[in-house]
């Protein structure tokens, strides 16, 4: 493993933090997220509904 100073390390992080999607981008995975969330609710507790046969 090499050895990077930290003066490399954080122009390294400076230019990958420039190459990151927009705030569309946090937009996008936010919404993707929560209805993520909400079919798993859903799939899960449509499982303890009763059957009154």
């Amino acid at each position: 493993m090499e050895h990077h100073p930290a003066a490399a390390w954080l122009a390294e992080a400076a230019t990958a933090a420039e190459r990151q999607g927009g705030p569309g981008m946090l937009r996008y995975v936010l919404i993707v997220m929560i209805l993520g969330c909400v079919l798993t609710a859903w799939f899960l507790l449509r499982g303890y509904r009763r059957k009154d046969d």
